[in-house]
């Protein structure tokens, strides 16, 4: 199967050029010309399967045969090698979904998928040459990239981050693993972060020095591993007898790299009935979804880190989707979360279930609250461990969380950076001086 370019279709490339550049060369971002359908019978009779068995179906068929059926089984299997907490809440048919892994994040998933894929990329090459990862984070995209691709050879991770802005949990994950792993300090916002890794992508003097590839959700690689979660919490809502012919998805959306793995599911064959696009204060998609007219505005800092995004990186995939029809506007309903209504969900949620959500969770639940229908089930994409907001969770709650014993040993790790200033120029003097 070959791989377009959102901003032009003539340019195609092959799975292998997809995930390895990252990036088509026009800069727009790869995505499959063909959506495969799912046969219905494997539909209907995934409640009698493990989450590994409905991942490699489900990736061996979207991938259509670009890599053989043993290597492809091995990296999934490889990829869900650890015990993935699955949480439900099941109270007036709403039914909330987390998975994560080593970082307490659901994106350990996509980052190890794409760090197995890449490092089988990686070996087939002779050409002696490192491949590098450049990622911006603000949290759990450094730390989910640090530890996927931990000792992955011939790969190095340079993850930027602003200086004092993210929470101390988050910073020790991928500050301390050291080895291929370089956590780049950046005296700068998160919007110069992402901007510094958008120049890096787009230099030919620094690209012809050192081989670059995006490790989030940009990268074409990482849609496949995510629509895992949507084809396994049906097969968890088929084992408890629970209806799944009128089923409501709601996904806190940042750069949408969630949602679009979501459409592609529901393309795929998976039955949901529509999906809330839930936003916070940065609701640009929102509004764009409501007027067919986007328009970026400035990011504004909420409770919700990962969802301060001015554009979304993926939203030329969604508009692709939309323009194939292989999305109708009617599946997508947008809402918008304030940080109150974020902080009362929390308290709400925790005083009336016993559960704790995360902030970014918490925006997608109260969005679902106010979307769905009494006859209708509704799923909550969930994104992470409340530890990793350990501030504004407390304070919305107004009690004390422990740190996981897992995590309290990064935080007591020594932290290793390299410091840099929010100048372009400063990031690529350091990368310049890498050897290759």
């Amino acid at each position: 199967m070959n791989y377009f370019s959102t901003n032009d279709k003539t340019l195609s490339q092959t799975l292998e050029y997809a995930v390895y550049h990252g990036f088509a060369d026009d800069g727009g971002l790869f995505m499959p010309d063909n959506i495969p359908t799912l046969p219905q019978a494997f539909i209907k009779n995934m409640g009698g399967m493990t989450l590994q068995d409905i991942s490699y179906a489900v990736a061996n068929y979207a991938l259509q045969g670009d890599i053989e059926a043993g290597v492809l089984h091995d990296i999934v299997y490889d990829t869900l090698n650890f015990n993935i907490p699955l949480t439900y809440i099941s109270a007036n048919n709403y039914v909330l979904e987390l998975f994560h892994g080593p970082t307490f994040s659901f994106k350990d998933i996509g980052a190890r998928f794409l760090a197995r894929i890449l490092a089988y990329y990686q070996s087939k090459r002779h050409d002696g040459r490192p491949l590098n990862i450049v990622a911006a984070t603000s949290g759990n995209t450094g730390s989910a990239v640090a530890h996927g691709f931990a000792n992955i050879p011939g790969v190095h991770v340079y993850l930027l981050y602003p200086s004092g802005r993210i929470n101390p949990i988050q910073e020790s994950l991928f500050t301390t693993l050291g080895g291929n792993v370089t956590a780049i300090e950046v005296n700068g916002s998160r919007d110069d972060c992402r901007m510094l890794a958008r120049q890096a992508f787009a230099d030919e003097e620094l690209n012809s020095h050192m081989h670059i590839t995006s490790a989030t959700s940009a990268n074409v690689a990482r849609l496949i591993p995510q629509m895992f979660y949507y084809f396994y919490t049906f097969a968890q809502l088929q084992q408890r007898d629970i209806d799944t012919s009128r089923v409501v998805v709601s996904v806190p959306c940042g750069n949408l790299g969630n949602l679009t793995s979501g459409l592609m599911a529901k393309a795929m064959g998976l039955p949901i009935k529509r999906f809330v696009a839930a936003c916070n204060a940065n609701d640009a998609f929102a509004d764009y979804l409501y007027t067919g007219v986007f328009s970026p505005k400035p990011t504004q800092s909420t409770f919700t880190p990962a969802m301060d995004v001015d554009v979304p990186r993926n939203f030329p995939r969604i508009v692709q989707l939309l323009a194939n029809h292989t999305v109708q506007p009617e599946d997508l309903h947008p809402c918008s979360i304030s940080d109150d209504e974020t902080a009362q969900t929390i308290q709400d949620t925790y005083a009336n279930d016993g559960y704790l959500l995360d902030p970014h969770s918490a925006v997608a639940y109260r969005a679902l609250l106010g979307d769905i229908a009494p006859d209708e089930t509704g799923i909550v994409m969930g994104t992470a461990h409340p530890i990793k907001y350990k501030a504004t969770v407390e304070h919305a709650i107004h009690a004390t969380i422990p740190v996981p014993e897992r995590l309290q040993s990064y935080l007591e790790a020594q932290k290793r950076t390299v410091k840099i200033n929010s100048g372009y120029n400063s990031l690529k003097k350091y990368l310049l001086s890498q050897p290759q």
